[in-house]
């Protein structure tokens, strides 16, 4: 380091930068960057394309999720390659033909729909998804909501969970999904809750719940908070702008009463 370059925490915001991953106290040189940092943003870019493209597994996820004792149903978006998908993002809201008819077949009566799609981070479906839905069941469970099968969707958006849940007969769906990647967090899940999907749904109907990830929300609490979303969805037959998220004091009795499992 030469006199010229200040250490990346430096000063009065030496603080800040120890309780966040965001880009802040990054110290300089001359009127540059310190190398190290420069080689760091490169390395979280790079890692952040690498979450868009990395092809996505869904046999991985498949056998994940038959571990817990779930059945799963693989489909896939009107999108039929990853270049598509990133260029028409209409195409990935919607099943293709061939998928929407496999998904009319399992119709039932359905509380609950998982979806787990692939969205713009397959990392993120691979390493976070499975450790979720893991959490998840047991609320669901003493909830007491009839599940479909879960949905393995390739080259998805959102709003294809609506298609599916409304082909499925369920009563509400969650699409757990790849966040779009950031510099800090290319492996990032979120969680979006609608209550009676149906196609032509916008963002409005949905609550959501993002950066679940060991390094972001963890999966217990994100568990937590999803289970009464979803029990206050169906209570109040709404999800959305009309739900608010008022799970702070229930998390909170929770996690005392050990409702909320440590690690």
């Amino acid at each position: 380091m030469n006199g010229s370059e200040k250490p990346p925490a430096a000063g009065r915001f030496a603080e800040l930068a120890r309780l966040t991953p965001a880009r802040i106290a990054l110290g300089r040189s001359g009127v540059s960057l310190p190398m190290h940092e420069v080689l760091r943003f490169g390395l979280a870019h790079a890692q952040a394309r690498d979450a868009v493209h990395a092809p996505f597994r869904p046999d991985d996820v498949a056998t994940a999720l038959a571990g817990l004792g779930l059945e799963t149903l693989a489909v896939a978006s009107a999108a039929r390659s990853r270049e598509d998908y990133l260029r028409r993002p209409d195409w990935g809201r919607s099943l293709s033909p061939e998928s929407l008819t496999a998904v009319e077949a399992r119709q039932g009566r359905f509380d609950l729909a998982l979806v787990v799609a692939d969205g713009l981070s397959s990392t993120a479906v691979h390493q976070n998804a499975a450790p979720l839905v893991e959490a998840l069941l047991p609320h669901l469970r003493r909830q007491s909501l009839s599940l479909a099968p879960v949905v393995i969707a390739s080259q998805a958006r959102v709003a294809l969970g609506d298609a599916a849940g409304q082909a499925l007969g369920a009563g509400m769906v969650l699409v757990m999904i790849g966040e779009r990647p950031g510099l800090s967090s290319p492996d990032s899940l979120g969680a979006y809750l609608t209550f009676a999907p149906r196609t032509g749904l916008t963002d409005e109907a949905r609550n959501c719940i993002s950066n679940i990830r060991p390094g972001g929300m963890g999966f217990a609490e994100a568990a937590f908070r999803l289970a009464w979303l979803i029990d206050q969805g169906f209570r109040r037959s709404l999800t959305g702008v009309g739900l608010k998220d008022e799970s702070d004091a229930a998390l909170e009795a929770g996690g005392a009463g050990g409702l909320i499992p440590e690690g």
